[in-house]
């Protein structure tokens, strides 16, 4: 097992990463400290492992709640049946959530313990590669709206976070790369040794190899421990750096519908579209746009727009981005492979022709 800690003064939490953690009840006992705990899973994963947690947690007064999964439930109406249960068993504030699922389950959860009588304590067990490597950790939770993604939302820790890698065993392949789009953009924006790495060692990351999945883990919560540890609430912009291909992304998912592409599959074509327009600047070289389309392509990840999506549709979509800023559009973008900037100083003209050139239709 590996750990690493988000340092966060009184409000720090441990990662823990490796095999079998969920019957490592001694991973979990020192964070509930309340007498209830809500386990609270959906109609995928339930079935999985919720039992194998129960049994670990048979000592304690645990319940479980079962939510429909999917993206197109990560909405208002689902936190409030996670109210509702709360309410009609009377829990209390000192009660504690744990979030056993994907990313979707995770900030729904987060989101509810934020919002319950002022905010409950809970835990993140992500059973996903995306959810692992990125959602789990940092304390941005919320759901969606139809207009945007994420647009509703706080910001609140979790106790811990329990990435029990044998979870990845079930992932249907669309997962699996949706989580390597995560895993490559930490390479993108701050480690170019590990964007290196990862090219010689996707087809291993592909097949779960142990060792090179927990690697990649272990890296990507490293580097994201330390951004939301230097900006957790996101004002200094260093944390913001995290979204990058996120705002092409989020348009994509938003205009399909949400579920209809993976939230990875939309981030891993976002990201080829910042590195191509990050060259249209003049600030990657031809080659290293190249290397981002090989890997991304390599994880098995699209990098061409749907169809159903024109030029305008996305700008539109973008325009409603958490990090628009006094009516200005921000990107996080590459000046190298390893080195991202968050910038509203571009050529709207460019942008626009970089995804006209991307798009099938205006």
């Amino acid at each position: 097992m590996r750990s690493l800690k988000v340092e966060l003064g009184d409000r720090s939490y441990p990662i823990h990463i490796g095999g079998n953690l969920l019957q490592q009840v001694e991973l979990l006992l020192p964070h509930l400290h309340s007498e209830r705990t809500l386990i609270i899973s959906n109609e995928t994963i339930a079935p999985l492992y919720l039992d194998t947690l129960l049994e670990a947690l048979a000592d304690k007064q645990v319940d479980s709640l079962i939510l429909p999964d999917g993206e197109v439930h990560k909405t208002l109406a689902t936190t409030e049946l996670i109210f509702n249960h709360l309410l009609e068993n009377r829990y209390s504030r000192d009660t504690t959530l744990i979030a056993l699922g994907g990313g979707v389950i995770g900030d729904i959860v987060g989101f509810a313990a934020a919002c319950y009588q002022r905010g409950i304590e809970f835990i993140q067990i992500p059973t996903t590669l995306l959810s692992q490597v990125d959602s789990s950790v940092g304390g941005k939770t919320g759901v969606n709206h139809p207009l945007g993604k994420n647009m509703i939302g706080a910001f609140y820790q979790p106790q811990c976070v329990l990435a029990s890698t044998d979870t990845l065993a079930t992932l249907p392949q669309r997962e699996l790369s949706a989580g390597l789009a995560e895993i490559i953009k930490y390479g993108l924006i701050a480690d170019a040794a590990f964007f290196s790495w990862l090219e010689d060692n996707i087809a291993q990351l592909l097949t779960l190899d142990e060792t090179a999945i927990s690697y990649a883990i272990e890296r990507s919560c490293q580097c994201k421990a330390e951004v939301v540890a230097s900006d957790e609430l996101e004002q200094s912009g260093r944390r913001a750096l995290l979204n990058l291909g996120h705002t092409f992304g989020h348009a994509i998912e938003t205009g399909m519908g949400y579920g209809n592409w993976l939230h990875g599959e939309a981030v891993g074509c976002g990201m080829l579209l910042a590195a191509e327009f990050s060259a249209r600047l003049g600030w990657l070289s031809t080659q290293q746009v190249t290397r981002c389309r090989a890997l991304i392509t390599a994880a098995k990840l699209p990098t061409e727009i749907p169809a159903e999506l024109g030029c305008q549709q996305l700008l539109d979509l973008m325009a409603v981005d958490k990090k628009v800023k006094q009516g200005k559009l921000r990107l996080v973008l590459l000046r190298d492979i390893g080195e991202a900037i968050l910038t509203s100083d571009f050529d709207l003209g460019l942008l626009r022709e970089t995804l006209h050139d991307f798009c099938q239709r205006p």
